[in-house]
């Protein structure tokens, strides 16, 4: 197991974050396509992680995706943690918080901004702050 910043027991972190955050941040878990609160939703401020509350997403890079799920085009720098997933039957690209081990979703070389990349943000693991 990785040494974070923030660490607590799977008691701790379950009892934080209730059970339907818990199964995306620590058990990497995948919220339905177009139900999260942070799908469509475009106000300026920082998206922050949903366990510790470490910055990792700034409004201005969200952009719309129409996949289902929150888009950015990149992330504040040194906040990701970026990990080879080889479960389902594919290649992807895990990201999680660098301070938490939380996870978030994943990253794709599909984006359509300049940066080219399209991060998949579960809502369920982020907050907002404004």
């Amino acid at each position: 197991m990785k040494d974070y910043n923030v660490n607590k027991s799977e008691a701790e972190w379950k009892e934080q974050l209730g059970l339907e955050r818990y199964k995306i941040l620590r058990q990497k878990g995948t919220e339905f396509p177009h139900s999260g609160k942070y799908n469509m939703h475009f106000e300026e401020g920082t998206y922050v992680c949903g366990a510790c509350g470490e910055p990792l997403f700034a409004s201005d890079s969200k952009f719309n995706s129409s996949c289902g799920w929150p888009s950015f085009d990149e992330a504040l720098p040194g906040k990701i943690e970026y990990v080879k997933d080889t479960s389902h039957g594919m290649i992807r690209t895990e990201i999680m918080c660098a301070n938490c081990g939380g996870h978030l979703g994943h990253v794709f070389d599909d984006g359509p901004t300049q940066t080219g990349q399209r991060y998949c943000v579960n809502s369920l693991s982020v907050d907002f702050k404004e």
